[in-house]
């Protein structure tokens, strides 16, 4: 049973955004019995409405609004209009992430403390540790149905894999897996296991990938405490004289303005939108930005240190057949100073389809040299790097002077320049994903540089002290006591890890507190 709640109904917790962090803090939220509005700035597609082609995927599922871009980062050369790639429908990214789903070390969470002070890096050590996170880890490995953890199986190796163990082995890796997947090898929790055909990445139309669309929306709606409304874009959050959350401001699919009431509100739009949400809601109260008085919204911008190695051999690979994701080498994935920088990285298989590889292997490449490459497709492997990058303040998001959408609101500019660290792991994760396929044979190797991706962290980040951050250790607003982030953008730091895991677990444990609040009559 779906709900419907009335505009005026000021009892709703609201979220705005439906993926990762919205779509799962939704869904626990109305297992407990607490009405939620879920505002999605996109439509509904469903996971038969999904396509199988790499081109119309993207269009089909993307946020196209405009943006702009800015600093030294390539992003403003080759796609100045597009600084990440993250969608908007229902479900958010998690109808098209690749499923990769890894638990933050110990460290990670004190960098700060771990590093020392490191030249313009805005470090700051999490007001959570490991083992506040860890029994949501757990939580959120068997929501996802994370392969290699609680009895869950590995899905079987694909060629792109086989490729990348053989060779990381052969230059003395040992941690080499077929990767912590939140993809079904097998059925389980009324999905199929995965065909391995290689859609895993373009919506989730073969049902096997876990995603907010074909999970927790669904059933935190069967309880009938949960309204997801589609097209529904906010454009501001609305508080009362006191300063209490009272509602959003939001346009539907007409362009027609409609406020809904609420008892409170989690932003849940990654580490662009939610930002952007909360500078548009400036007021004579908070005139540089709601839940701002830090100073520090839309700063310390983290995507995650990232490159890709493209191995192209003598014989076919056809690493199309399987998962974009398929496999993973950690052994990287640590701090140790001695490689000439802090934090650490992950090898992490990766393909694309013939026309997104004409579009990023080489962005703007033309000739002789980039057709010899595109004709090496079906002889070619390749795996991505991730790693933890440098938070700095000047890195962020900030509201654009001149430029408005569609709903007259000031567009984000996004800006970006690399910090040191992550340019020398960036090389030196080239020169080590080189060796692993220069020790099969390859007969050539291709560096391409970061191109748009989803892992958007910071901007609101997580902070012990209400000077130092945006929200306190559980993601409520330390300005606001009725206001949340849930998303990525309340990461204080990047660790090397794909965030989605982390995002999810963050959200089960903000439901914990959030039910508790409103209990007590706090919220």
């Amino acid at each position: 049973m779906t709900a419907r709640y009335d505009l005026n109904d000021d009892s709703v917790f609201v979220i705005v955004g439906s993926g990762a962090g919205g779509g799962t803090l939704a869904n626990e939220l109305a297992q407990k019995g607490v009405d939620v509005v879920v505002l999605e700035a996109g439509p509904r597609y469903e996971k038969e409405e999904h396509i199988d082609v790499e081109w119309e995927s993207f269009n089909q599922l993307s946020w196209l609004d405009m943006r702009s871009t800015s600093g030294s980062w390539g992003i403003t050369n080759d796609f100045p209009t597009l600084p990440t790639w993250t969608c908007k429908v229902v479900g958010g990214t998690t109808v098209h992430w690749a499923g990769c789903s890894i638990r933050f070390k110990d460290y990670e969470f004190n960098v700060a403390s771990e590093y020392g002070s490191l030249d313009g890096a805005n470090l700051l050590d999490w007001p959570i540790s490991l083992d506040d996170v860890l029994p949501y880890y757990d939580k959120a490995e068997d929501k996802l149905g994370v392969t290699g953890r609680h009895g869950i199986p590995y899905n079987e190796p694909d060629n792109n894999q086989m490729v990348m163990a053989a060779g990381a082995k052969n230059v003395g890796y040992e941690q080499v897996t077929a990767g912590t997947m939140a993809i079904n090898p097998v059925p389980r929790d009324g999905r199929p296991g995965t065909m391995h055909d290689g859609f895993c990445f373009q919506g989730i139309a073969s049902n096997a990938r876990w995603s907010t669309l074909n999970t927790e929306i669904p059933k935190g709606e069967a309880t009938g405490h949960l309204e997801v409304r589609p097209e529904a874009h906010v454009l501001q959050v609305q508080h009362n004289g006191s300063g209490k959350i009272t509602g959003v401001l939001y346009a539907d699919a007409d362009g027609n303005q409609h406020v809904q009431k609420a008892r409170g509100v989690s932003i849940a739009g990654n580490s662009i939108e939610s930002p952007r949400l909360l500078l548009n809601s400036a007021s004579s109260q908070h005139p540089d930005g709601l839940a701002n008085s830090s100073g520090q919204v839309g700063k310390n911008y983290m995507r995650h240190t990232t490159g890709t190695v493209w191995g192209i051999f003598d014989n076919p690979v056809n690493m199309y057949r399987g998962n974009t994701m398929a496999g993973c080498v950690s052994d990287e994935a640590r701090n140790d100073p001695d490689r000439g920088f802090f934090g650490g990285y992950y090898f992490q298989t990766l393909h694309l389809g013939p026309s997104f590889m004409g579009a990023f292997v080489d962005p703007g490449a033309w000739g002789r040299g980039f057709a010899d490459d595109m004709e090496g497709y079906e002889n070619m492997a390749g795996m991505w790097i991730v790693g933890e990058d440098m938070p700095q303040e000047s890195n962020g998001v900030t509201l654009h002077e001149t430029e408005k959408d569609q709903h007259g609101m000031p567009i984000p500019n996004v800006h970006f320049d690399d910090h040191p660290n992550d340019v020398a792991m960036r090389n030196h994760a080239y020169e080590h994903g080189s060796a692993i396929y220069d020790s099969l044979g390859a007969r050539k190797t291709i560096h391409t540089p970061p191109y748009p991706a989803t892992h958007n962290l910071g901007t609101c980040r997580m902070s012990a002290r209400p000077e130092d951050g945006v929200v306190n250790k559980w993601g409520q607003t330390h300005d606001v006591s009725n206001l949340f982030i849930s998303d990525g953008s309340q990461m204080t730091t990047g660790a090397a890890a794909n965030p989605t895991l982390t995002i999810t677990s963050l959200a089960i444990r903000q439901a914990d507190y959030i039910a508790e609040q409103m209990k007590a009559g706090q919220i």
